[in-house]
């Protein structure tokens, strides 16, 4: 994208959690430089980031704590680590008219169109367009795009939903799974696993990583993160899946930290479905299926 604003230097850390959370502070969101624009006057925005590689070593960190084996080429949610500074960058931005805390990640999707190799450099570049109604507010569209050399390896989707005042228009059910399965293998969450994925994922979110900092934005304590279940999900199938794939996930109720979960996947013609659920009543927490994609010739 042509008008996209370049991220330039080591995206990410504390100056980048400052100035995502001083729009949320009443008085101070109000300070030049830190004012949000006018939500019906937002259009869209973009960022990018140019010749980034995928190095060995936070490759090899991050499929460590997602249960992916080490590999020549990255896991399949990977990229999404290279695209979320540019999210943050967004979110940080004067002119995305919303704070970036409380914004809520309901759904995403990858398409990988090919592997990408660990050591790779990529070019990364995540849209956001104008919002979209949403009952419970509105929805907005994070969409990135991973290329080498002119030819896109990687796409996702990244929809956030902002509880609040809605716009008009027509309201998308959204992702829909039906019959997904439940049960199956139980997996054991400890209680800093926020802590340990902020830690390769840059996403250092404070729903994420102690009880008292979880509280203060209104949960009981500390929730994993909707990609980390992801990761995990898609972990657990991944030698079974196409390499030209999509991967659509739709994230329903918080995983509290520490707890224990279940994970179940069922393949039919179509591709997987899969979910990971509560074991006490098998309600969701992530509703997910595949299909194959079309490789980028």
């Amino acid at each position: 994208m042509s008008d996209a604003k370049t991220l330039t230097g080591e995206p990410g850390g504390l100056s980048t959690l400052v100035r995502a959370a001083l729009p949320a502070v009443p008085g101070v969101n109000q300070l030049p430089g830190v004012r949000k624009g006018s939500a019906r006057d937002f259009t869209g925005l973009a960022y990018r980031r140019e010749r980034v590689v995928a190095e060995r070593a936070r490759v090899d960190a991050y499929a460590a704590v997602c249960g992916f084996p080490r590999k020549d080429v990255v896991p399949l949610t990977y990229p999404h680590m290279l695209a979320f500074p540019l999210h943050m960058a967004i979110m940080s931005d004067p002119a995305f008219p919303y704070p970036a805390i409380g914004m809520v990640h309901v759904e995403n999707t990858i398409t990988a169109r090919r592997a990408v190799r660990v050591g790779e450099a990529l070019d990364v570049t995540t849209a956001v367009g104008a919002p979209r109604p949403h009952a419970k507010g509105v929805l907005l569209d994070f969409v990135t795009t991973v290329s080498a050399d002119g030819e896109t390896a990687w796409e996702s989707t990244s929809t956030y939903l902002r509880r609040g005042r809605t716009i008009e228009g027509q309201v998308s059910p959204g992702l829909e799974i039906l019959d997904a399965p439940t049960g199956g293998v139980e997996w054991r969450l400890p209680a800093n696993l926020g802590r340990t994925y902020a830690s390769v994922s840059g996403d250092a979110n404070p729903i994420h990583l102690y009880p008292l900092t979880a509280r203060a934005l209104g949960f009981p304590r500390q929730i994993a993160h909707g990609m980390w279940t992801k990761a995990r999900s898609v972990a657990a199938i991944e030698n079974r899946l196409p390499e030209a794939v999509t991967v659509e996930v739709a994230f329903k109720k918080p995983v509290f930290l520490p707890s224990t979960v279940a994970f179940a996947a069922r393949q039919d013609d179509a591709g997987w479905t899969f979910a990971m659920t509560s074991p006490k009543d098998g309600s969701p927490h992530l509703l997910g299926r595949t299909t194959s994609a079309t490789p980028d010739i």
